[in-house]
């Protein structure tokens, strides 16, 4: 497990004066030529989200691969939907980055405005198990889902998905922000390490041997 804990008032309040013109313009968060906000309702961009994060999470099946891949995306988009339209607006939010003006900096062979690259969930918690890690906490924001189109990664678009959940755990009022992370996955670990996510807990080695799940740690 790895949390973050939100900056101090005093760094949050400065961080955000930066980020007040972005606001105005509905953006999050902006750097590396990727800017971010939230996910409309419209379905066009529903979908793109769902194929962006089926690509990234769905494990191929030996036959009737491409069956079950849109068994898949049907259900990440079902369940998106269904959070969109029933969770309150400051429970949870789903985040979209998208290319910026600078893109061509990164390398960027195409020169399109405003495509949807990045996603990222944040929602709020009260799981005990994990309050037990927060000093005191009543609650806290989990982050999930995060996924990078393909032709977009290690081009730092998860980074600025990160910065902007902490844009909103400060909008929110939200001291910690929390996700998981496999314990071998070097490079997500990397990625949130270097975001200010310590690891304050990791499964069992027991879960591998007699469960078959991979060590996940707490950030």
């Amino acid at each position: 497990m790895t949390i973050r804990r939100r900056k101090g008032l005093q760094e949050a309040r400065a961080s955000t004066t930066e980020a007040a013109e972005e606001k105005e313009l509905k953006y999050l968060a902006s750097d590396y030529g990727w800017r971010v906000r939230f996910l409309t309702q419209e379905r066009e961009e529903m979908d793109v989200v769902a194929d962006i994060q089926s690509a990234a999470f769905y494990n191929p099946a030996p036959f009737w691969d491409g069956f079950f891949y849109m068994i898949f995306k049907a259900e990440v988009l079902g369940s998106l939907l269904y959070k969109l339209r029933n969770s309150p607006p400051d429970r949870y939010a789903c985040l979209v980055a998208e290319t910026g003006y600078d893109n061509m900096e990164h390398g960027m062979a195409d020169k399109t405005k405003h495509k949807i690259v990045g996603v990222v969930d944040v929602t709020a918690y009260t799981d005990k198990d994990v309050l037990y890690h927060l000093g005191g906490a009543g609650e806290y924001l989990y982050v999930s889902g995060i996924a990078v189109g393909a032709n977009y990664r290690r081009r730092k678009v998860a980074t600025v998905l990160l910065k902007a959940c902490d844009f909103i755990a400060f909008l929110w009022g939200f001291e910690y922000l929390v996700l998981r992370a496999y314990k071998d996955d070097d490079a997500a670990r990397t990625l949130y390490s270097r975001a200010g996510y310590q690891v304050v807990y990791q499964d069992p080695p027991w879960t591998s041997v007699w469960i078959g799940r991979k060590q996940r740690v707490l950030m």
